[in-house]
């Protein structure tokens, strides 16, 4: 009895003591979260105050409402980030607003796609019409951040500093060798010569194929990158990329004499060179501001106005079923293509998209809720950094597609992807499977066994059925023909800009683009927005994040700088069903 008394008092304590690191771990992260709202809550812009964009974080479409989204648990501090939309939104509210005086870039290695960056790097040009300055310092720029800095008035480098150009490079794992050690076959289904997004992990090399739209995709971005920067440093084309071929550029000095940057300078001199331009007399005097303040002082149209525009956010994998911060839920975008549908206030709807594609059912549930959308109301399509595939089949019935010239796009083919690891589950851990079945397919696709040939021909025959339906409705979309698109489908992935010209796009431009044509559309002069899917509730977001943060945290520990090629085979392997996506993830170096 002595005993149970001890471990009962034991335990009440251990809860009682639970409860008070619990209460404190709570009082702490709120008290984060209050100053971060704080900050953001800031709403008055001191004058002589300056924008200051430090981009060196993956940014998201959209700011999160999620105050616990990359908290601290050492320091107890959030780090939240500002999304593409408030970044935006910033750099417009500098360009009117008559306290900022100028854009500071603080730049570094930025890890962000070149759609991304085409955006904002638009909306500085923009900026500059305003004849305010723009000013940009890093301590080592590559083509991603110098992408950026290169509209820059003037642009200064550390003198321990780099500037990284030379060139663009792709590359990609193949894994056939691995799995052939493992006892794993991969076995793939597929229609299109291009459709590359198991390739990796049935060859050991790349496919001639994959390899000519690798080529023309890169070498488009590439041309649209060197182009951009020979404008905005008044030079030739041809005199950028033979600086990127010979490497010309190896030290700051290099790029000072070459023309590339302003000068060497250490950030402190920077700083007095703000000074002179926001015409102060000490650093001191010049405010900072964030994207995220800025962006909460810019006003949108009031609340008399009742006509809106829906922006409709689709991102990430496609998935049957709910989405979350990372996947293109049916469910969640038919509830918001429902909304916007039946508010007779939502005048007209823009579809964000954001995704390499996904399930062909998932595809296919969002396919008709946008066409039934369409006959009530106008639907415009903003591609974001990739719509491909899935991402294109849903933006195909659109009134007009907008896009950024490097938006990746296209993609447009069917697979099905299954694994026999009968030799890894016998040969290596000696288990023998034995299956009792009725019905002679009715193990077909069970990991114990290879497809047979019969089995291969009854899913090539399905997967060309759904390629046929897909190229069929992007014919219809696109008022073209099934031969036509046929012939720039087959998988083939394609640039923004490439993608015009075949006719898969109908304009360049970001969200602001699409915003103004469907307010053209709807007769709108002037109206609010209204954004879906609607976020979630900041706590309920934290314990949903929880477990996906602390299962990331680990593999990153585990694979280094090899997470992303982990990542991206992890989610081949959990691929269900028929699938409409693009090849593994393109990653620009």
């Amino acid at each position: 009895m002595k005993q149970f008394f001890k471990f009962m008092l034991a335990s009440v304590f251990g809860v009682i003591i639970s409860v008070f690191l619990l209460f404190f771990l709570l009082a702490a992260i709120i008290g984060g979260m209050v100053s971060s709202a704080q900050d953001d809550e800031k709403k008055t812009i001191e004058a002589n105050s300056v924008l200051m964009l430090k981009l060196d974080y993956m940014i998201a479409e959209r700011t999160s409402k999620n105050p616990f989204e990359q908290f601290n648990f050492n320091t107890f501090e959030s780090n939240k980030t500002t999304g593409l939309n408030d970044i935006l939104k910033a750099i417009e509210g500098a360009k009117e607003n008559e306290n900022i005086k100028g854009i500071y870039l603080n730049l570094s290695v930025s890890p962000n796609d070149y759609a991304t960056l085409e955006a904002i790097r638009n909306k500085l040009i923009d900026f500059k019409t305003s004849k305010k300055f723009i000013v940009a310092y890093g301590e080592l720029l590559e083509e991603h951040s110098y992408y950026l800095a290169s509209v820059a008035d003037d642009i200064y480098i550390n003198p321990s500093g780099e500037l990284l150009m030379d060139g663009f490079s792709s590359t990609t794992p193949y894994l056939k060798g691995l799995f052939n050690k493992l006892g794993v076959e991969p076995q793939l289904i597929r229609h299109g010569k291009f459709k590359s997004a198991g390739e990796p992990l049935i060859a050991d090399k790349m496919s001639d194929a994959n390899r000519e739209q690798t080529e023309a995709y890169l070498g488009s971005m590439y041309d649209n990158f060197v182009n951009a920067i020979a404008k905005s440093r008044k030079k030739n084309a041809d005199e950028i990329k033979q600086m990127i071929n010979d490497l010309s550029i190896q030290s700051p000095e290099d790029a000072k004499r070459l023309g590339m940057i302003t000068d060497v300078l250490f950030e402190d001199q920077v700083h007095d060179v703000l000074i002179k331009k926001v015409g102060v007399d000490k650093f001191d005097d010049i405010e900072m501001v964030s994207a995220s303040v800025l962006a909460h002082t810019v006003k949108g149209a009031p609340y008399s106005v009742k006509e809106k525009i829906a922006v409709i956010y689709c991102v990430g994998d496609i998935v049957s079923g709910k989405g979350d911060g990372q996947t293109m839920g049916s469910t969640t975008i038919v509830e918001s293509l429902r909304k916007a549908k039946n508010d007779s206030n939502i005048k007209a709807v823009v579809l964000r998209i954001n995704s390499p594609g996904g399930s062909a059912m998932a595809s296919d549930v969002m396919w008709r809720e946008v066409v039934l959308t369409k006959k009530v109301k106008p639907v415009i399509v903003s591609m974001g950094a990739t719509a491909a595939s899935g991402g294109y089949y849903i933006a195909a019935p659109a009134d007009v597609i907008v896009a950024e010239q490097n938006t990746i796009t296209g993609s447009i083919g069917v697979f099905a992807l299954l694994v026999n690891a009968q030799k890894l589950i016998k040969d290596k851990l000696g288990v023998n499977m034995e299956t009792v079945k009725f019905g002679q397919y009715a193990d077909m696709g069970t990991a114990n066994r290879p497809l047979t040939i019969a089995e291969q021909a009854i899913l090539q025959k399905y997967i060309d059925r759904i390629y046929h339906d897909f190229i069929t409705k992007v014919a219809e979309g696109r008022k073209l023909t099934t031969e036509q698109v046929d012939s720039i489908a087959q998988g083939r992935v394609w640039s923004g800009t490439d993608a015009k010209k075949i006719g898969l796009v109908d304009e360049f431009g970001g969200l602001d683009k699409a915003l103004e044509i469907a307010a053209k559309r709807a007769n709108l002069t002037e109206y609010r927005l209204s954004q879906f899917p609607e976020q979630k509730e900041p706590f309920e977001q934290f314990m949903e994040s929880l477990g996906e943060e602390a299962s990331t945290y680990m593999a990153k520990q585990k694979f280094g700088e090899h997470y992303e090629w982990y990542s991206q085979i992890s989610k081949l392997l959990k691929y269900e069903g028929m699938q409409m996506r693009m090849p593994t993830t393109i990653e620009i170096n």
